[in-house]
């Protein structure tokens, strides 16, 4: 064997390892892969029943709804459609009906998103931007608000 067919051999082989070693990777990060969705996208594209995903958009106002044993029940929206999600533990300080609000979870055969992790969001700097832009298509939020965008139903 010449020095140049040893080179292009190890050459082949570094890249077949290399190669099998990333396609490992990327299977063993597939199921870790969490799909971010607006309550509308959950509402017009096919279900995705078991799979991990995150919603995101504002808690409806008076769709709050705290049951025994720590659960709480309450809906997501773009203000174009909802999400009921239903969630047991404790809920974020900032938790508030006409906040920012994302959930992480999976999405039950009835359309009930069962969360298993809950984050409050105040203002667009923490809010996925997806759900920020939503927001301010409809109308909803509005640039320099301190708090966050203003609760659909206190809207004039």
């Amino acid at each position: 064997m010449t020095r140049r067919t040893r080179r292009l051999i190890l050459i082949g082989t570094v890249g077949a390892v290399l190669a099998v070693a990333v396609g490992l990777v990327l299977f063993a990060l597939s199921g870790e892969i969490t799909l971010y969705k607006t309550p509308t996208e959950i509402i017009e594209q096919p279900r995705a029943e078991g799979r991990r995903l995150r919603i995101g958009g504002l808690v409806e106002v008076g769709s709050v709804v705290r049951k025994d044993g720590g659960q709480v029940e309450f809906k997501v929206t773009d203000t174009a459609n909802a999400v009921p999600v239903t969630y047991r533990g404790l809920l974020p300080d900032l938790f508030q009906e006409g906040q920012g609000v994302v959930a992480e979870g999976k999405l039950d055969e009835s359309g009930l998103f069962q969360a298993d992790t809950v984050l409050a969001k105040h203002d667009e700097r923490y809010m996925p931007k997806e759900v920020v832009d939503a927001l301010k298509a409809q109308g909803v939020w509005e640039e320099g608000q301190p708090g966050g965008p203003t609760p659909p139903a206190a809207k004039n």
